[in-house]
């Protein structure tokens, strides 16, 4: 018996989602082997000596360093804020009716549910109704606005952007926001270090007898290149991802630049550069929640 080319499809995407679901932890571990040898080659093999040293060059050494390992904080925090935290999963028996002044929803009977998934999912297989209003076949429950089924996590994640196999999590509602600034203080550090070592990378082919020994000079040269891959990588997302934005036909959920970034970032610019939001935002924000998202309208 031959399988249909569909089922084929099928199970090698599973497979692929699985090994996915796999890589987890060896992920992490490889991040933080990234920060770990650029923490060696930064601190411990130039900027720190050169600090010890003194003289002229050990203010710059320590400008160097102070804002190294603020960045590194910052990044760090927003990474495994990203990687701990849900992004966000459809409720017990959501329906539509969101109280937008307690930000939470207001549950249905059984009865009413069950007509409302009935009828949800009729709208799904015609393609009409609200446009709001869809139903997930493979989770077998409506999905709120800008809510997509995660094929890696094997559940609906709610403002579901992408699976980053770098955070081995989906970055969705919840934690979009971290994953932004994950990506912010990723470029920010990695230009630093490929800025602070580039001097050392051009002596490396000069003539210039350079102190310091085989394994931390192989390992700056080393520091040097990934960062600026890393770096140059992220710039590149970004300025793709501006112009996908620019070329593209207005989204109905498209409110502007300021109110976009706000419906992110919150309104406590208190909290814009870390990963967290105030209590105030929480609380008088429903859109945070992930839930209930306000349209353009001409």
């Amino acid at each position: 018996m031959h399988r249909s080319a569909g089922a084929t499809m099928a199970w090698n995407v599973f497979r692929f989602c699985t090994a996915l679901r796999g890589l987890g932890s060896i992920m992490i571990l490889l991040v933080l082997s990234i920060v770990g040898v650029t923490y060696y080659a930064v601190v411990l093999c130039n900027y720190g000596p050169a600090l010890l040293a003194g003289g002229a060059s050990s203010l710059a050494a320590l400008a160097v360093l102070i804002l190294f390992h603020f960045l590194l904080v910052m990044l760090l925090w927003s990474y495994f804020s990203v990687v701990f935290t849900d992004p966000g999963s459809v409720p017990p028996n959501w329906n539509l009716d969101f109280d937008e002044e307690r930000g939470e929803t207001v549950p249905l009977s059984s009865s009413d549910f069950n007509t409302q998934m009935n009828s949800q999912q009729s709208m799904a297989n015609n393609d009409t109704g609200h446009p709001r209003a869809r139903y997930c076949r493979k989770c077998n429950q409506l999905k709120p606005p800008r809510c997509h089924h995660c094929s890696v996590c094997g559940r609906c994640v709610l403002k579901m952007d992408h699976h980053c196999v770098w955070v081995v999590n989906c970055v969705g509602a919840l934690n979009y926001k971290y994953f932004l600034l994950f990506l912010f203080y990723t470029f920010l550090e990695t230009t630093l270090v490929t800025l602070s070592l580039l001097p050392h990378f051009i002596a490396f082919f000069s003539d210039i007898d350079i102190p310091g020994s085989p394994a931390a000079l192989a390992t700056t040269f080393l520091t040097f290149v990934l960062n600026l891959a890393f770096s140059l990588s992220v710039l590149g997302f970004m300025i793709m991802h501006a112009y996908e934005k620019k070329t593209t036909p207005r989204w109905m959920y498209d409110l502007g630049r300021k109110r976009n970034f706000i419906q992110v970032f919150g309104n406590d610019k208190r909290y814009w550069f870390i990963p967290a939001y105030s209590e105030e935002d929480l609380r008088r924000m429903p859109v945070l929640q992930g839930l209930d998202y306000p349209m353009y309208s001409v």
